[in-house]
């Protein structure tokens, strides 16, 4: 297959892209946002109940991943960096889990604290399917407390913010609206990287307009549309979007990812660029692929890429997560590997 991107066609430069991941390793990164618990339940259709329309499954796995803002932490674990996860999870089975699975990728902890009553969010996914069967999801259920944080969280956070935002290398904020990201988490940590030079990412499913003068903010389509009050319908009325999003948030750059139709990068005083989508494979799961977008894009910043360098590694990124089951990561080889195939020399 050819390659979407060239040299000629686009300035870029396929070493140069690889050096930037591996670059990734050692960068320092800190996450900030709804810490959720993903679980799956997969099972094998066994037969019609009697008591309802339908079907019984017989269990055949059962696991938790780390979701909402521990998903762009852990993909950015995966590439390489040290990873920082500020947030909170409740007192129960799935918090528990939860942070059995950070420990397992070396994710410091000291910023995520719990609060008394409030469960862990979780969202259950319920697979039909098994070795012979094409996998498919027939319902989700969520369990969420998106009330107010209590001041003694919310403080706890925003001096564990004080401490860690000075020594590291990257700030993102994932807000998944389940009431961590509030305006005093946004008041404070936004000034304080801005003041020590940090790169700044926003990854939020809520008003855009709340995150004012960051580096830049990867929304998905719909997202951005609900900010805007309006439809996004041809690439005239993305691209008017995207300069009203710019001037309305004082951001650097934007990112909005749109899907089956790739994403677009929109930078002061540049041309958008628009990268189609990026696929080697069969789609399998497009859940996650926004943090896996954010975290490369992330990383690439922190290794000295330019917003272009960084759209086009998290578009190749991207593509690779959405072949596979869940929140799925990418190592620097696998990303390094799908550059490789992508690209001409």
């Amino acid at each position: 297959m050819k390659g979407l991107f060239t040299t000629v066609e686009n300035g870029l430069d396929r070493d140069h892209l690889l050096c930037l991941v591996r670059a990734f390793a050692g960068k320092r990164i800190l996450v900030v946002g709804d810490l959720v618990a993903d679980e799956y339940i997969i099972g094998a259709p066994l037969k019609v109940s009697r008591e309802a329309p339908v079907l019984i499954l017989g269990q055949r796995e059962h696991y938790t991943v780390p979701g909402g803002a521990m998903n762009p932490g852990v993909n950015a674990r995966t590439l390489g960096a040290e990873v920082f996860i500020c947030g909170v999870i409740g007192e129960d089975t799935s918090g528990e889990r939860l942070r059995r699975r950070l420990a397992e990728y070396h994710i410091a902890l000291d910023g995520v604290f719990c609060e008394e009553g409030r469960p862990t969010t979780t969202k259950s996914r319920i697979f039909a399917g098994d070795s012979q069967l094409v996998r498919q999801q027939i319902v989700r259920v969520d369990v969420i407390d998106d009330s107010d944080l209590s001041d003694i969280c919310k403080e706890e956070m925003l001096s564990y913010l004080r401490a860690t935002i000075p020594s590291v290398d990257a700030l993102i904020l994932s807000d998944y609206e389940t009431g961590v990201i509030s305006p005093e988490i946004i008041q404070t940590a936004i000034p304080l990287a801005r003041e020590a030079d940090k790169i700044i990412i926003v990854d939020a499913h809520g008003d855009l307009d709340r995150f004012q003068g960051v580096t830049a903010l990867t929304p998905n389509q719909p997202e951005a549309e609900a900010t805007l009050g309006r439809r996004i319908h041809d690439r005239a009325s993305l691209e008017a979007a995207g300069r009203e999003l710019l001037e309305r948030t004082n951001a650097q750059g934007l990112l909005i990812t749109r899907g089956s139709e790739g994403m677009s990068l929109f930078e002061r005083n540049q041309p958008p660029l628009h990268l189609p989508a990026f696929y080697l494979g069969e789609v399998a799961d497009p859940t996650g692929a926004g943090d896996t977008v954010a975290a490369t894009f992330t990383l690439a910043l922190t290794a000295g890429a330019s917003q272009t360098e960084a759209a086009t590694l998290a578009n190749i990124a991207a593509g690779l997560v959405i072949q596979r089951l869940g929140n799925a990561t990418n190592t620097p080889e696998e990303l390094m590997a799908a550059v490789r195939a992508q690209m001409e020399g």
